[in-house]
């Protein structure tokens, strides 16, 4: 027999106000984006952005977004980031869910008056929903470093 539960989880914090919600969610659409529309901007030559692939040059070597541009993490840097577009949205990803390595770049890339959004899901995603890889070993590539 089941009993009716007198106390919801998903309930303890109530739900934002619809417009509040739509704020948030709207927020996060201005700094994230996903596999699959970077991938048709791609496919269609959308000349707006341009995809960093911000893991280690040996990760990048071996398998990476087609027309990516290597620009690991730790070495950002106004140097660094000198040649990068002022007038394109840079797309930073990293191996996935469990690398916070995009995250760093798209903020280190944002605090040098770039605008970014993190691709996310990374490699790893990009790879599961069978897009197009390239490099010197990209069917069996490890997804982590």
């Amino acid at each position: 027999m089941s009993v009716a539960a007198t106390h919801s989880f998903v309930l303890e914090h109530p739900p934002a106000e619809p417009a509040v919600a739509e704020r948030h969610f709207l927020s996060k659409l201005a700094v994230e984006t996903d596999p699959a529309d970077v991938h048709l901007d791609l496919e269609r030559g959308h000349p707006g952005i341009v995809v960093v692939d911000t893991r280690s040059p040996d990760a990048y070597a071996r398998c990476h977004i087609p027309g990516a541009i290597n620009l690991p993490t730790r070495t950002i840097s106004p140097e660094t980031a000198a040649s990068l577009p002022r007038d394109k949205v840079i797309v930073a990803y990293c191996w996935g869910p469990g690398c916070n390595g995009s995250t760093r770049a798209a903020a280190r890339l944002a605090a040098l008056g770039f605008r970014v959004k993190e691709m996310i899901g990374g490699i790893g995603y990009w790879r599961k929903e069978g897009l197009p890889v390239e490099g010197s070993s990209p069917a069996d590539a490890p997804l982590y470093a």
